[in-house]
C-alpha cells in the first residue's frame, strides 16, 4: 500500500486534504462516490444497513456518511493502512496514520482565516 483512499462531497476539501498530505509525505487517492454503492446498502427492514457485507467495501461507507450529511464531507480510507503487515516509509507500522495530513490541513485552515 502506497497510498489511502479518500471519498468527499466536496472537490475543494479533496484538494485541500490531498495536498496536505503530499505536504507531509503522506498520499491520498481519490475515489468516486458512484450511486450502485447504495445498492449494496438497501434493507428490507430499515431505511439501508450501515455495511455493504464484505463485497461493500469502503465505497458503502462513504455512501452512508453521504446519507446523513448535509456539509462538505471527506472519508480517509486508512484501514488498509493501518492493517499493512510491512513497514516502509508509506506504510508505517504504527498509530497515528494519517496525523501529519491532518495536523498539515488545519494549519493550512488557520492560516488562511489570518
Amino acid at each position: 500500500m502506497v497510498a489511502a483512499g479518500i471519498f468527499s462531497s466536496d472537490d475543494d476539501l479533496s484538494v485541500q486534504l490531498r495536498e496536505a498530505g503530499a505536504k507531509a509525505g503522506e498520499k491520498l487517492w481519490p475515489l468516486p462516490l458512484y450511486e450502485e454503492y447504495k445498492d449494496k446498502i438497501k434493507s428490507e427492514v430499515a431505511d439501508m444497513k450501515n455495511t455493504g457485507g464484505r463485497q461493500g467495501g469502503v465505497g458503502t461507507s462513504a455512501v452512508f456518511l453521504q446519507e446523513f450529511t448535509s456539509y462538505p464531507w471527506a472519508h480517509l480510507d486508512i484501514a488498509p493502512m493501518a492493517l499493512s503487515s510491512t513497514s516502509g516509509p508509506y506504510t508505517p507500522k504504527r498509530n497515528g496514520l494519517w496525523r501529519a495530513t491532518l495536523v498539515e490541513f488545519l494549519r493550512a485552515r488557520v492560516s488562511s482565516k489570518a
